[in-house]
């Protein structure tokens, strides 16, 4: 079986405010995208074991709202395939009770935050509620971590190492560092090595080929494969991209004196059992 750590549901634009898209729309060269999440154009891009973590995303700064309910309604449609995370922007009103609504009524099983987009350091005092309802209840907590294309979005928010605090205080809450935190791979690396309960995920990096080299050249190096989980960051890629993208890494380096990948830790990153891993296997 694969496990998609790391994949959206959402609507485009319903979910997006104009700024965003602007932004969006001027990184893409100017061209807009519908970034709408539909079940059967995700699942024809992935092998059919393969089995999801979905999620959406507040951060009203940045200009982005999922209501947590479109999130469930969209996981009951396919409940055997789909794992659903709420989200909350501990900036705004009314927070707390959303997050609790989210899992004690709507049975979301995680929590996403998207620190960087919404302006907030996810070890401020300020939001030790989250952790606090994450290790009550046994939730997993996934965060943006690294670069972004929002120009109102703090990069001193996003920094992979202000969760070595949070991990410190709150040792026993699953905790994923997104995206490696490129182009923060040193910090993350050193951070999931040193907390037993913190994890990173490789999504959306298969399209800078030397950057995930680079960095899963770091993994080996530190000997933290075995912390790293699979992810696709659907829409904006795909699972059978991102294998793809994986099992050619090696193909760059042929004929020069650059180490080689281990193939098998590479697979063995692909299959690995992350629900288990993340304590949502049942």
């Amino acid at each position: 079986m694969i496990i998609d750590v790391h994949s959206h549901a959402w609507e485009y634009p319903l979910h997006f405010n104009d700024g965003f898209r602007d932004q969006a729309r001027v990184a893409r060269a100017g061209v807009e995208v519908d970034l709408t999440v539909r079940y059967a154009d995700y699942r024809a891009t992935c092998p059919p074991e393969t089995r999801t973590v979905v999620f959406g995303g507040k951060a009203k700064l940045s200009g982005v709202w999922v209501d947590d309910r479109y999130v469930a309604k969209y996981v009951a449609k396919h409940p055997k395939q789909l794992i659903g995370f709420l989200s909350v922007d501990p900036t705004q009103e009314g927070w707390y009770r959303e997050m609790r609504e989210g899992h004690e009524e709507l049975g979301l099983r995680g929590i996403k935050l998207l620190s960087m987009y919404a302006g907030f350091m996810p070890n401020d005092p300020m939001i030790d509620p989250v952790w606090r309802f994450a290790s009550r209840n046994k939730l997993p907590v996934l965060l943006h971590t690294g670069t972004t294309f929002i120009a109102q979005a703090p990069l001193r928010c996003t920094i992979p190492r202000l969760l070595d605090d949070v991990a410190t205080r709150f040792p026993d809450v699953k905790i994923i560092l997104a995206h490696l935190g490129h182009p923060y791979e040193g910090d993350c690396i050193v951070t999931i090595r040193k907390h037993p309960n913190v994890y990173s995920d490789c999504s959306a990096l298969h399209y800078r080929p030397f950057q995930l080299y680079h960095s899963l050249s770091l993994v080996q190096e530190y000997g933290v494969w075995d912390k790293v989980l699979l992810g696709s960051d659907y829409p904006f890629t795909t699972i059978n991209a991102t294998l793809d993208g994986l099992r050619r890494l090696n193909k760059m380096v042929e004929g020069t004196n650059l180490p080689k990948l281990s193939a098998d830790r590479i697979e063995q990153m692909i299959y690995r059992d992350t629900l288990k891993v993340l304590g949502l296997e049942k």
